[in-house]
């Protein structure tokens, strides 16, 4: 990360004082020093202005992890894993680990999906017979987690929200699908490097239970005009998020659990989140604020532009590129991406939305890796990285169809 966000200030620098030198750009200096305060000013205030999102959504979430959520995802996802990481004994506790984590994550409980995630790493690394190299069932594991397997895409919907889009939901739908495709490369990538029996009975219900219902929400919308379609994902976003809060506030309310209680557990643990990622958002959108300013990425997106015009290609997506490019190194780097692509361009805009389903589209695979095998001491990642990269490429890809579609 050190070396992500000095670089981006350095190259900056350097660029900056060349089109000064050299006369191409006498404002660029000016417009540089005043990016350090102005984004300074909006990383501080989106910052607290995410503080009631936040803590509306952490709330919503403490219920249902209270509730028991989490532990039915666990239930009905541990037969899948003793099938996908045979070389796990049954009953061990990295099963339980591993469940938990997966849907953790796909409540969207950040806090929780971390630990829990690290916990079934030194759980699956006592059965690794190699210490300094991944195991399969490690490296299946963090591939999985790298694709981003979110349901409840909260960060994006609450930065959406911020930064004042008409319906912050309406990528729902399309970010589902985009992270649907990137979890299913990541997979048969890994299944094809590591010859696992997708044809498992097991396995086999799984994905085609989860292909048929993203098959059939993808047929019901394909048929329809832009503006219908948009507003049938709309719809579908709405029901799923009140369902979701319906089915959490009747699961406490049966198991006697005080939900009242819990959500304000989680929401100060909202206030305390948005607190706390002050210092990091202001420090990326200064870099990357530098980065605009100094004409950089103007520069290398009006070069490519430029070429793909000669092909008559449709250039609109070049502006998401960025966050694109930035997502597998830096989630911070890549969230100030979408933030200042969504200030330039607005939250609605293609531009906007496109980089909203990037974001939720897959997880930053380098930190991801990054923590999991340093808390277990692994120097050998073996093809975990190449089958990571695989995944964010084709959900990064999937986020650029995807969103010319809903709303091109």
């Amino acid at each position: 990360m050190n070396r992500i966000w000095s670089g981006l200030i350095l190259l900056s620098l350097v660029t900056g004082g060349l089109r000064f030198t050299l006369g191409s750009d006498p404002e660029v200096l000016g417009r540089m020093v005043n990016s350090l305060f102005t984004m300074a000013k909006t990383g501080f205030e989106i910052s607290l202005g995410l503080t009631g999102v936040l803590a509306l959504w952490l709330g919503i979430l403490k219920i249902g992890e209270q509730a028991g959520a989490v532990q039915l995802l666990t239930r009905l996802l541990s037969p899948l894993f003793r099938c996908l990481m045979p070389e796990i004994p049954p009953g061990h506790p990295a099963l339980d680990a591993i469940t938990m984590n997966m849907a953790a994550n796909a409540l969207g409980l950040d806090n929780a999906a971390t630990p829990l995630g690290i916990q079934a790493m030194r759980e699956l690394q006592t059965l690794n017979p190699n210490p300094d190299s991944l195991s399969n069932a490690q490296i299946l594991f963090l591939v999985i987690n790298t694709s981003a397997v979110t349901v409840v895409p909260v960060a994006v919907l609450t930065y959406r929200a911020q930064m004042g889009a008409v319906d912050p939901a309406d990528v729902f739908v399309p970010i589902l699908l985009a992270t649907y495709c990137s979890t299913l490369a990541g997979l048969l990538g890994v299944a094809a490097i590591q010859r696992l029996r997708l044809w498992d009975p097991v396995v086999l219900t799984y994905l085609l239970g989860l292909g048929a219902i993203i098959g059939a929400m993808t047929l019901s919308l394909a048929s329809l005009p832009r503006d219908a379609m948009q507003a049938r994902s709309a719809l579908i976003s709405q029901v799923v998020l009140l369902g979701l809060l319906a089915s959490f506030l009747g699961a406490a309310w049966f198991r006697r659990v005080n939900a009242y209680e819990c959500f304000l557990e989680g929401a100060k643990q909202g206030f305390h989140t948005a607190i706390t990622i002050i210092p990091y958002l202001v420090a990326m959108l200064v870099a990357i604020g530098l980065v605009r300013a100094s004409g950089i990425m103007d520069l290398a997106i009006t070069g490519l532009r430029g070429i793909l015009n000669s092909y008559a290609v449709d250039t609109r997506f070049l502006d998401a590129l960025p966050t694109a490019l930035m997502k597998p190194f830096s989630g911070s780097g890549a969230r100030a991406m979408m933030i200042d692509a969504m200030k330039t361009h607005g939250a609605d805009s293609l531009t906007g939305r496109m980089t909203s389903i990037m974001q939720g589209s897959t997880e930053t695979t380098f930190y991801v890796l990054a923590v999991y095998c340093g808390a277990v001491g692994i120097r050998r990642i073996r093809h975990a990285l190449a089958c990571s990269m695989l995944a964010d490429v084709a959900g990064l890809t999937a986020s650029i169809f995807i969103g010319y579609w809903f709303f091109g």
